[in-house]
């Protein structure tokens, strides 16, 4: 059988035809086709940002977008306000649990140190054997001492100024304590060095103790003082977030009314509920809590300063009494004209005075007042039994003078302990005062960290539905 003319062409047109397969191969696999790649340059980043411009150009897109958007503001308010809050609260419970009472502590350091410094004195005065009682204030003045030492150091930053000011304390106050005791032992022989030595104490406590005792107490002060202006600071980035979050619900709500003529969105008008729920909740506890603070403040934190400062004054002039009949004009001022401790006394009792002055005027009530008014007649009363007192020694009754400063009827030691006693009771009841308002400020911000995170939460999920209505009117 002879090809057709054209038999080689069309096995050449055929091309490539391959042999049959033998029997026990496998067939040839073709070649993979290679994948498509994104264009050089091209990242997951630029990709992602392309898909989004690409969807942010119909409506579906747009409206996803949105509600990512709203969800996002509405759950960073919500967080936001529980974290700051939290941290309000928590500055709040430091300035009544922990601020406040080391720096009543300190303030009580002082007075126990300088209340010591005083019994001594007047134990020394009462004769070569010291009262029993006279003893036992002295002993528990320095336990009282050393107890809230240990204390404050327990509770105070090893590195801070007030560990360095504890430090010198308890480092000063075995040196007085020793400079008393042989006081005592020389003042129970009669020996006249007994007194040198009850100078020595005065000294040691007057420039290294009760300096250091008051550094601290500045040192806490101002700690208080820092944590309560951390409480009272107003959220500003919470009260932000809440108007951004609002005012975007709102332009949303408005730009579905505008495209569907429908008045509510349910999802919409629940997320914008919680938000406008938690910014007056957020507005009303800070507004409450500042109160509380402010009352704190007036009529609590500053009250007690000057009760402090009030009581401080009265010890030390009651030290500088005593020793005004143990020195018996051996120590003089730097002029060398004047008595050195009357003239302490008398400054003292100035700063008493005004002290109370002030006292009284911070006072907000009748309990306040009373405690106040009566230290001041009674230091009245104590400067004039104190003129009786230094006329009888300035004219060489020393006798007499000693009975009208320790004696047992009408004494300047009877009218020091009236004082003292008022005092106690106006610190009592001004610290009562600071814990009412200064816990009431804590209990109003108590619920609003939980309370802002779960609206925040429910808001966003509000937000995310009311989207997702509009978006179904597009399957």
């Amino acid at each position: 059988m002879t090809h057709p003319p054209n038999a080689p062409a069309a096995s050449a047109a055929q091309g490539t035809a391959q042999a049959p397969a033998r029997p026990g191969t496998l067939p040839a696999q073709p070649s993979p086709v290679p994948a498509a790649t994104p264009p050089a340059g091209r990242g997951a980043w630029a990709v992602g940002r392309e898909r989004l411009r690409v969807a942010a150009t119909t409506e579906p897109g747009r409206l996803q977008i949105l509600g990512a958007v709203l969800a996002l503001l509405v759950v960073a308010f919500g967080a936001v306000s529980a974290l700051e809050v939290s941290d309000r609260a928590a500055a709040a419970d430091d300035v009544v649990s922990r601020s406040q009472p080391l720096s009543a502590d300190a303030a009580a350091i002082y007075r126990s140190l300088a209340d010591a410094d005083t019994t001594a004195a007047s134990g020394f005065l009462a004769g070569t054997l010291e009262p029993a009682e006279s003893r036992a204030r002295y002993d528990r003045d320095i336990t009282t001492a050393s107890r809230l030492l240990v204390k404050a150091a327990a509770n105070t930053d090893g590195s801070s100024e007030s560990a360095r000011e504890i430090a010198t304390l308890n480092e000063q106050l075995p040196r007085y304590t020793g400079l008393i005791e042989r006081a005592r032992a020389a003042n129970r022989q009669g020996l006249p060095l007994g007194g040198a030595y009850l100078r020595y104490a005065n000294q040691q406590m007057s420039s290294a103790l009760l300096p250091a005792a008051e550094r601290l107490y500045a040192a806490e002060t101002e700690r208080l003082h820092r944590d309560d202006d951390s409480a009272r600071t107003w959220p500003f980035l919470s009260l932000a977030l809440g108007l951004l979050a609002l005012g975007a619900l709102g332009w949303a709500q408005r730009r579905n009314y505008a495209r569907t003529n429908r008045v509510f969105n349910h999802g919409l008008l629940a997320a914008t509920a919680a938000t406008v729920v938690v910014l007056l909740w957020l507005a009303a506890a800070h507004t409450v809590a500042r109160a509380g603070l402010d009352s704190a403040r007036a009529h609590g934190q500053e009250s007690l300063q000057v009760l402090n400062t009030a009581r401080i004054s009265s010890l030390t002039a009651r030290a500088n009494e005593n020793l005004t009949l143990v020195a018996r004009g051996a120590v003089l001022t730097e002029d060398g004209k004047n008595d050195k401790y009357e003239a302490d006394y008398t400054a003292s009792m100035t700063a008493l005075t005004a002290a109370l002055a002030t006292a009284r005027e911070l006072a907000d009530d009748d309990a306040g007042r009373g405690p106040v008014d009566e230290s001041a007649t009674r230091t009245g009363e104590w400067r004039e039994r104190h003129k009786d007192a230094r006329a009888k020694d300035e004219a060489g009754d020393y006798e007499g003078a000693l009975g009208r400063i320790v004696g047992a009827d009408r004494s300047t030691g009877q009218s020091f302990d009236q004082v003292d006693a008022a005092l106690e009771r106006a610190l009592a009841h001004e610290q009562t005062e600071f814990t009412r308002s200064a816990g009431d400020a804590g209990d109003a911000l108590t619920a609003l960290p939980l309370g802002a995170a779960a609206l925040g939460i429910l808001g966003a999920a509000g937000a995310v539905l009311g989207i997702n209505r509009r978006l179904s009117e597009y399957r």
